[in-house]
C-alpha cells in the first residue's frame, strides 16, 4: 500500500490481517503496528512532528480521511 507515496509523508493505513500500521511514504515496511486506529494516529503524529512530514490518515477502505501538516506544508500561504 505504501508504493507510490511521497517520501515526505507518513501514513496510517489499515493492516490486511488486523489493526493499523504507520508507514513512511515510499517505504515498504511498517514503522509501527497498533491494534486501534487511535493508538496508531497518536504515535504517527509524534513521528510526523519529529520528521516534519505530512501525515495522511486513511480509512479502512484505504481512502485518505484526514491530512495533517507538521512542518512540510506544500501550500505557500502568507500571514
Amino acid at each position: 500500500m505504501a508504493t507510490g507515496k511521497k517520501p515526505g509523508t507518513h501514513h496510517v493505513v489499515p493492516n490486511a490481517d488486523r489493526g493499523w500500521d504507520i508507514r513512511r511514504g515510499g517505504g515498504g515496511r511498517s514503522s509501527g503496528h497498533f491494534d486501534t486506529k487511535q493508538e496508531a494516529v497518536q504515535r504517527a503524529r509524534e513521528i510526523s512532528r519529529n520528521a516534519e512530514t505530512e501525515l495522511k490518515i486513511h480509512n479502512r477502505d484505504g481512502r485518505i480521511a484526514q491530512s495533517d501538516s507538521h512542518g512540510n506544508d506544500p501550500r505557500n500561504i502568507k500571514g
